[in-house]
């Protein structure tokens, strides 16, 4: 059986600097609460993480997509799409993902005198379930912001506000209903939620490019039914959410036809086309040329 534990493509994660944990935990900020490790796994296949002493620190995964597992103690818990859970850092653990439907997860290591309230009852398995106003867009949106606000750099200012933006975070994961009560409060917030969905589901499209994606994995990921995402999506953008999609990868594609050297097989593999015969139409019915016709001609 293979197992790995990490090397997947489009993958992303920071190790936070031993320095600068050991900062954080004198800092008083940092000391209540603060990250050490930190990513994002999409389609993680054969993704296995097996720790047989205890590891001193709180492991939190959310799976947004796919199916996975966890061993804790004597216990295996299965893993679906909209679960999360927090490992305890007193106990050995193993986890990974399923053979044939591999889990897409966010994760954080974390520390601080108040990751234990935060993590209290998480060492099973809760769902979130998608609804009008599941706000699950929103939450991957602050995971994003954490992301790249420690992505920008380890100043106090940035591990303060992506700190802070931590509590929020996992409020939001244990406090379930109050975070989604509090973001429809209002009609305007409801309105300002779609938008949110709407720029959420771009970000992603832009982000997994060389994916096949279809329209209900993206109205999973905002957390609305595949014709309520698909309505408001083309309000809101003007166009259906796969045909939005696919614009973007021809507007990709485009870039590597100008600046790359790249054969059209490559590139219709790298934007997630098994037959480039099908990109090939594709492109051509957006572009209104075939890729070797546009790649020659005069441009500027």
């Amino acid at each position: 059986m293979i197992r790995i534990k990490e090397g997947f493509r489009g993958q992303r994660s920071i190790v936070i600097p031993k320095m600068i944990t050991d900062m954080l935990e004198r800092d008083p900020l940092g000391a209540a609460l603060h990250i050490t490790d930190i990513g994002y796994y999409p389609s993680a296949r054969h993704h296995f993480r097996e720790r047989p002493e205890a590891p001193g620190q709180f492991v939190l995964i959310y799976c947004v997509e796919g199916r996975g597992w966890y061993r804790l103690g004597d216990t295996r818990h299965e893993i679906t799409d909209g679960q999360f859970f927090i490992l305890p850092p007193d106990r050995p653990h193993a986890y990974g993902s399923d053979d044939t439907c591999p889990w897409t997860i966010y994760w954080v290591h974390f520390n601080g005198t108040l990751a234990a309230q935060y993590a209290e009852g998480m060492h099973v398995p809760h769902r979130i379930t998608p609804s009008g106003n599941s706000r699950i867009s929103d939450r991957i949106a602050l995971f994003e912001e954490i992301f790249f606000t420690l992505k920008a750099g380890y100043s106090v200012e940035n591990l303060h506000y992506a700190l802070s933006l931590f509590h929020h975070y996992l409020g939001s994961l244990r406090y379930i209903r109050q975070f989604r009560l509090a973001g429809a409060s209002t009609a305007e917030t409801a309105h300002s939620d779609t938008d949110d969905a709407c720029r959420s589901a771009i970000k992603y499209m832009k982000e997994n490019l060389e994916r096949h994606i279809t329209l209900a994995q993206l109205a999973r990921f905002t957390g609305y039914t595949p014709n309520h995402f698909s309505a408001i999506f083309k309000r809101a953008v003007g166009h259906a959410p796969i045909s939005y999609f696919n614009l973007i990868k021809m507007q990709a594609a485009c870039q590597m036809l100008d600046s790359t050297d790249m054969n059209i097989n490559q590139i219709a593999a790298k934007l997630g086309f098994e037959d480039s015969y099908y990109f090939s139409r594709l492109f051509t019915k957006i572009m209104g040329m075939p890729p070797t016709a546009y790649r020659t001609a005069d441009r500027g």
